[in-house]
């Protein structure tokens, strides 16, 4: 337990010093970077599909547990296009990860697992219709994924999107989306949030796992660079403008819309655009051209180096403080 720098309800949940999640980014998120998250005094998540097997995934809680006494947690896709969720499920109960964050599904199954083992939920919602179906089912705390936020963004501004969910939830809410320095996470906590969760200035880290170019590109981009494509996993996505998303343009052709449209193909259809844009993604995020799809957010603006996660969480704090 960790004396908090800001006292709020995520500081009380996870026992951490600064309010701060390092959300998880599909292949972005290591373990290095969630031990260096956690040391730093705040705390880091990491998708459990960053693994290919359960040896992996397990090898990797193992070493965050032995590297960082802070807390962490694991993003689980709970919906019928991750086959691996009920495996995933069990190894994060059975290793005892300090919090699960569940998206694009139902967390029903979830919350009722990780509850047996003394495991909270956060659920990700873009609207109070969705918060109150997780709140219903026995939610710890909301992300509220704002119309700023980096990959699967939501449809309303975070500040709206805060109030309208600490008006009308009982839950604390995490904001997710739009804060690239310490100023803008104040005016979230301002707004009403208890935490922010923040990923997009973490790629350009040194622990980060990703290619330099990736990296360089999250320095050399900004806010204006970033934009909507559907062609990575049937869901808009936010992804930096490089020449070559330019050249392939960011709407489905004509096939793959056919496809999600027909009531008898789109499960299938979207399963396949789903793992057509994770292998996307993949080669992304380790290959050495510009000439694959990044995903970022428009935080991405703040980022000037490549630095350590000590050195922007501290700068974050300090920028928080003096704000």
């Amino acid at each position: 337990m960790q004396t908090p720098l800001v006292k709020t309800a995520l500081t009380e949940m996870l026992g951490i010093e600064f309010p701060i999640i390092m959300a998880p980014m599909f292949l972005v998120s290591n373990a290095a970077m969630l031990i260096e998250a956690g040391n730093a005094g705040i705390t880091g998540a990491v998708p459990a599909l960053n693994y290919r097997t359960d040896a992996d995934f397990r090898k990797a809680i193992t070493e965050i547990k032995q590297g960082t006494k802070g807390p962490f947690g694991v993003n689980l896709i709970v919906n019928k296009s991750n086959i691996r969720f009920e495996e995933q499920l069990r190894t994060c109960c059975e290793m005892g990860v300090h919090y699960i964050i569940t998206s694009l599904g139902s967390p029903e199954k979830t919350i009722n697992e990780a509850h047996k083992h003394g495991i909270k939920v956060f659920c990700d919602v873009t609207d109070w219709q969705y918060a109150q179906k997780v709140q219903d089912l026995g939610a710890d705390a909301l992300i509220a994924v704002n119309s700023e936020a980096g990959g699967h963004a939501g449809r309303i501004p975070s500040i709206e999107l805060i109030k309208m969910l600490v008006e009308k939830s009982h839950l604390p809410v995490i904001s997710a989306g739009g804060v690239g320095n310490g100023k803008q996470m104040k005016e979230k906590l301002d707004a009403g949030a208890c935490g922010v969760s923040m990923g997009s200035i973490f790629i350009a880290t040194e622990e980060a796992g990703v290619s330099k170019e990736y990296k360089e590109a999250v320095v050399q981009y900004g806010a204006k660079d970033i934009v909507m494509t559907t062609k990575l996993s049937g869901t808009p996505c936010t992804v930096i403008n490089t020449p070559y998303m330019q050249k392939i343009g960011t709407e489905q052709n004509w096939l793959e819309a056919f496809l999600n449209k027909n009531r008898n193909f789109k499960k299938l259809a979207k399963m396949l655009t789903f793992y057509r844009g994770m292998k996307s993604l993949e080669k992304a995020a380790f290959g050495a051209t510009y000439k694959t799809v990044w995903c970022a957010g428009p935080s991405i603006e703040y980022v000037k180096a490549v630095e350590p996660v000590r050195v922007i969480v501290n700068r974050l704090k300090e920028e928080f403080s003096t704000s």
